[in-house]
């Protein structure tokens, strides 16, 4: 379970960032992974930012984050108040949010959109990542919808059932405003879980694009 790139005692502050366009993505992408390494790695620090949670979602963005991170020894939850769906278009505010993010002492882990994802929020967020990071394992996460843009991972985080069931159970519950979306269910989640661990000869996994790795 990554251990390949950490290698420290799990005694150690690993600092990781989790960077989420909007809110839900992080959960979807990582959660099962950020469930494991908190518990692997008790002394964990997780910085937890989410950009946009309108239309009353803030409440779910913090719960969710509270409920995924209740083993990290210290938890930074952020949430901003981006428009979504018009990134692009705020191009310049955002990259200074995040650059500001990037201002204290770099990351060990940071997650992020997939570059290739074809949602124009998750895609900014992924290059501004990459543009301002420039010391930190960068994994990419990937978040299943209508455009189809799953792609060819190369990186696995193998998952424990009981993750796995736990991820799909807090998402489904703390997304209350998502339920009326019709790939929004737990059959979604667990399935792609399921597809990833075949993938990585394991009942279920999570997948990442790791597009930069130095192994020593």
């Amino acid at each position: 379970m990554l251990d390949l790139f950490l290698r420290r005692d799990a005694r150690e502050a690993l600092r990781i960032l989790c960077l989420g366009a909007h809110s839900d993505d992080i959960e979807i992408g990582c959660g099962g992974t950020i469930l494991q390494l908190t518990r692997a790695y008790p002394a964990a620090q997780v910085r937890w930012v989410v950009l946009s949670a309108e239309d009353g979602r803030r409440d779910e963005a913090l719960a969710g984050a509270t409920r995924f991170l209740a083993s990290a020894a210290k938890t930074d939850v952020v949430v901003a108040d981006f428009r979504a769906a018009y990134f692009p278009f705020a191009g310049e505010r955002i990259k200074e949010y995040v650059a500001q993010l990037g201002s204290g002492p770099a990351p060990d882990l940071i997650f992020t959109h997939y570059r290739f994802d074809r949602h124009q929020d998750h895609k900014l967020l992924s290059d501004l990542t990459w543009n301002i990071f420039r010391r930190s394992l960068i994994l990419e996460y990937e978040v299943p919808k209508w455009d189809g843009d799953l792609g060819t991972p190369n990186c696995y985080v193998r998952l424990a059932e009981d993750v796995v069931e736990e991820k799909v159970r807090a998402i489904c519950e703390t997304f209350v405003s998502q339920r009326a979306k019709h790939w929004f269910t737990p059959d979604t989640f667990r399935a792609l879980m399921r597809l990833r661990g075949v993938e990585a000869n394991a009942p279920f996994a999570e997948a990442f694009f790791a597009r930069k790795l130095a192994l020593a």
